[in-house]
């Protein structure tokens, strides 16, 4: 596994010296995941976003106006758990000096509250409780994503992206760009038809295995010696 992750990361940063170790292709995972997670959120929890905090300051902005289908304190929760899950990542960060230990070890938390939110849906009268643990699974990726500042991988925002895809020449760069836009509208097609056709548990199951293969992933290339330098 490590040395076809090695050979895609390669593909994504043909200069030697941008290379990444194992991390851009499992970036473009994340990036799927997060689509998977926001179709969860929006369409099955109260039309809030737990990745993208853009929208969900915008979404408050309306909700706060008086539009009835979007809720004031669901974008609040969703916004201050993630803004936790941030500020633990970034309080965190500085004790791991290695930065695939350390992506290994927030995506591996990420994971948990992710099986904890699947879980949880099996009740009723829980999506508060979704939203929390999801916007604060989703501030724990942002703050490890910052921290590793992979070039155009975020995981979450992709208006720069589409802004350097547009305005740039086609160079090095345009294939990961690409490849994220295209991972997070796959995650989120793949979302929306889980989560409208079989619900929230349906949606949420992917998401888990694939931030299990991501912690897998991360934690044998540091065995096999395959780490970013």
């Amino acid at each position: 596994m490590t040395s076809l992750l090695d050979r895609a990361a390669a593909r994504l940063f043909p200069d030697d010296r941008e290379h990444h170790g194992v991390l851009p292709p499992l970036l473009v995972v994340l990036t799927f995941v997060t689509g998977l997670v926001d179709a969860v959120s929006y369409l099955g929890l109260d039309h809030v976003f737990v990745a993208n905090m853009t929208g969900n300051v915008v979404f408050l902005g309306f909700a706060l106006a008086g539009y009835a289908q979007l809720s004031a304190t669901a974008s609040l929760l969703a916004g201050g758990a993630f803004v936790a899950g941030a500020w633990a990542g970034g309080r965190l960060a500085p004790r791991v000096a290695d930065r695939v230990r350390l992506f290994a070890v927030l995506v591996a938390a990420h994971a948990v509250l992710v099986a904890a939110a699947l879980v949880t849906s099996a009740a009723v009268d829980v999506d508060h409780v979704l939203i929390g643990l999801l916007a604060l699974g989703m501030g724990l990726q942002n703050a490890v994503v910052h921290r590793i500042a992979v070039p155009d991988l975020t995981t979450t925002v992709l208006t720069r992206t589409l802004t350097a895809l547009a305005s740039d020449r086609p160079g090095p760069a345009t294939l990961r760009r690409s490849l994220s836009v295209a991972a997070m509208f796959a995650g989120a097609l793949t979302g929306g038809l889980l989560q409208l056709d079989h619900g929230t548990p349906a949606a949420l199951a992917p998401a888990l295995a694939l931030l299990t293969v991501v912690v897998l992933a991360a934690a044998l290339s540091r065995r096999t010696g395959k780490v970013p330098s």
